[in-house]
């Protein structure tokens, strides 16, 4: 059986939004041997549970929607757009599965911001910066990261091998206008856009739990880019050495 990977659906309230960007994730994540679980909204908490419990990983997904400043412990700015409660709420239950079950963890955009804000960070509300950090999904590459040599991220896009740089650059889209400020409790910043040094990527600070987050849409360029690939990729083998280890101790029992 592939391993499954639950994918909350990314917004609640704009119908059109997210049934035109959920299955741009199951297509970066089914192709390399992976089964996406679709999980919704409207659900009561203990129906959501039923279904991620058997599920092997986490995909968090961009939303048009912000955090919560209250969450934070910040006040709302002029510039932060509505919350999305109910998918804040199953993003939290999700969470708190895949911390308690070591299940991996992929944030994307919006993904990383909820993940940051979970455990106990915070956020820039609205980005003001000579990048466009907001160009969108037509552009194909909007700025570069550099990316920390000694982390996760740098293996997953292989680099590091002779780039003559402690940080490798490396292009990417962006849609967003807020980003993580102080990072949260586990996580490590691992990769900044150069030119104002805007977090671009966390993940976790511990080699034994996959937990890795982006700012940008690797699900985008996942057909053209290899190294968008190699995200998806590095999730779905994740997920699958969970699922053998979750299988193993069950039928050691």
């Amino acid at each position: 059986m592939p391993p499954r990977i639950a994918i909350p659906l990314p917004h609640s309230t704009d119908a059109k939004y997210g049934e035109r960007a959920y299955p741009q994730y199951v297509h970066a994540i089914e192709p390399l041997g992976g089964m996406a679980v679709r999980i919704p909204l409207d659900l009561p908490p203990a129906q959501v549970m039923k279904l991620i419990e058997s599920c092997d990983a986490v995909v968090l997904p961009g939303s048009k929607a912000d955090v919560d400043p209250a969450k934070y412990g910040a006040a709302r700015e002029p510039h932060t757009a509505d919350a999305d409660p109910q998918r804040d709420t199953v993003d939290e239950l999700l969470l708190q599965d895949a911390y308690n079950m070591r299940k991996p963890i992929l944030g994307i955009c919006y993904g990383l911001q909820i993940l940051n804000v979970y455990r106990s960070g915070t956020l820039l509300q609205h980005i003001e910066s000579k990048v466009n950090h907001e160009a969108g999904r037509d552009i194909a590459v909007a700025h570069q990261v550099a990316v920390e040599q000694d982390s996760r991220l740098a293996e997953i896009l292989c680099l590091g091998v002779n780039t003559g740089s402690n940080t490798p650059l490396v292009p990417v889209n962006s849609s967003h206008h807020q980003s993580a400020e102080i990072a949260g409790d586990g996580l490590r910043i691992v990769a900044r856009c150069p030119e104002d040094g805007i977090i671009e990527a966390l993940e976790g600070e511990t080699r034994d739990h996959f937990i890795l987050a982006v700012q940008w849409h690797p699900e985008r360029s996942f057909a053209d880019d290899p190294r968008s690939r190699a995200i998806f990729q590095a999730l779905v083998k994740a997920a699958d050495v969970r699922h053998r280890e979750f299988t193993a101790e069950f039928e050691a029992l």
